[in-house]
């Protein structure tokens, strides 16, 4: 397809190797940020990683967590999945991906915050309510991986009210309860429980509103999310835009 892909210059030239976009992407990176931060670069490739926050998130590509939060290469360890879910504690022989990323981030790298961060609009949030996934709605199968991934979210869904005719209100406020499911399940592997009882460790829920900007934090003790950044502050900031 025209446009879509790089090619080789030598004797393979023609020999598709990249979208297009992701080739002119790299070579702005190349000549901008990577040269001015190129000592950053440098170090993060000779001592490693060591980041402090771990960010479960959403693969929806309308947010990405390093834009979000402005973050510099090496400062967040990020994992994504449909629907930024968090499966409890479950050491058998399924494969364990986020679990997988979760021992990695906790007792390998060592870091002090995990975020559970949701978002609006949420396809995999929205799957589960319509019931997509268990009708076979493409793309998504119950005889694959979807259907029994977010299957995830029943347990956020017994705990509000009914669906019904499932309204956009319903869909929200059933994403953020998964996000409040996802922090109990999180606390359902002893490590990370240990962790967070000893100080080592602390949780947190966030919810990020990709038409507004607006960003949400659960209150541990009133559990409600309450939003980051002031009304007032907003209004400055879009008229500064």
């Amino acid at each position: 397809m025209t446009g879509t892909t790089s090619r080789t210059d030598g004797p393979e030239r023609g020999r598709t190797l990249l979208p297009e976009r992701l080739v002119s992407g790299y070579k702005a990176f190349l000549g901008g940020r990577f040269t001015r931060e190129k000592d950053r670069f440098r170090h993060l490739g000779e001592a490693g990683q060591k980041p402090r926050i771990m960010l479960i998130g959403c693969c929806d590509s309308r947010v990405s967590p390093e834009v979000i939060f402005d973050a510099e290469p090496g400062e967040l360890f990020i994992v994504r999945n449909i629907a930024n879910l968090v499966p409890p504690y479950a050491p058998n022989n399924d494969l364990h991906g986020t679990s997988a990323a979760l021992e990695f981030g906790v007792m390998g790298l060592g870091v002090e915050y995990i975020v559970v961060m949701g978002h609006e609009g949420c396809g995999g949030v929205r799957a589960f309510v319509r019931g997509e996934a268990n009708a076979g709605h493409a793309p998504l199968s119950p005889g694959d991986f979807i259907g029994k991934w977010i299957s995830l979210i029943s347990t956020a869904a017994a705990r509000i009210e009914p669906a019904g005719a499932p309204p956009d209100d319903y869909i929200e406020r059933l994403a953020l309860a998964s996000i409040v499911q996802g922090l109990a399940n999180l606390r359902t592997f002893p490590w990370i429980a240990e962790r967070e009882r000893q100080g080592k460790l602390v949780l947190h829920g966030a919810y990020f509103g990709i038409s507004t900007g607006t960003l949400l934090a659960l209150d541990g003790v009133s559990g409600r999310f309450e939003p980051i950044a002031t009304a007032r502050e907003h209004r400055i900031c879009q008229a500064s835009s």
